[in-house]
């Protein structure tokens, strides 16, 4: 019910999030064609590369797990207060706009054949009430008329936020954070899976979450999230 509020919502006149503006949607028009101008990315870790480039210098020495990733914008100005609020500070109603920005960066690629957000441990579920992952992901599913699972994947270690460590330490602590659902594992088998997230910083999350998927039977692992940190501000 409450997803379906959001979305009506959305249709009627609003502030704008980011210039208190007036318009039809959460995020106006003129804010999205200036804060959101795509860019090329590499199409493994979505860092913007110059044109005509398909895949960074970094993902060719040493690729990531995952095949692909996709990221609406950058995590800066607007988006980064955004995300923050939505996450932090129950605003929901920002999902319909901030999905939004993840279909656009779609452009015309096949669906995906299953939706799972990087899923929340119960205490972080429990202090939060909600798992931002998952609201973006019901979104997207009900976009794209596929498939979405918040029970697959599990959080099975209460790890602190990654923002508390430098960016050289984030791989360790979400080592072993991840299990897929043990009576479940037979669906994995052969699978293709496009895990959600807000954001992607230095990746190490989403490479966590992907080696369980791989290691449990799935084929590939893509990752969807609505910003990417730049290059330069994911550095120590």
């Amino acid at each position: 019910m409450l997803f379906t509020r959001l979305l009506q919502a959305a249709r009627v006149p609003s502030l704008c999030a980011v210039c208190r503006g007036w318009g039809a949607q959460r995020i106006c028009g003129d804010c999205v064609q200036r804060f959101a101008v795509p860019v090329p990315r590499c199409r493994r870790c979505a860092l913007q590369v110059p044109g005509g480039v398909d895949v960074c210098g970094a993902c060719l020495t040493d690729p990531p797990p995952y095949a692909r990733t996709l990221a609406a914008v950058d995590y800066d100005h607007p988006w980064d207060g955004l995300i923050t609020h939505f996450k932090f500070h129950d605003a929901l109603d920002l999902v319909p706009a901030l999905g939004e920005r993840m279909l656009v960066a779609r452009g015309d690629a096949p669906a995906p054949a299953l939706l799972v957000p990087i899923p929340l441990s119960d205490a972080r579920l429990r202090e939060r009430g909600y798992n931002q992952a998952w609201e973006l992901t019901k979104r997207l599913g009900a976009a794209l008329h596929c498939p979405t699972d918040a029970t697959l994947l599990l959080r099975v270690k209460d790890t602190p936020h990654q923002l508390a460590f430098p960016p050289d330490q984030r791989a360790g602590n979400v080592r072993a954070a991840f299990a897929v659902e043990p009576k479940r594992r037979a669906e994995l088998q052969g699978s293709s899976v496009t895990l959600v997230d807000d954001v992607m910083t230095t990746g190490a999350t989403a490479a966590e979450a992907t080696r369980t998927l791989l290691q449990a039977g799935a084929r590939e692992v893509n990752v969807w999230v609505v910003a990417r940190t730049p290059r330069h501000a994911a550095q120590p």
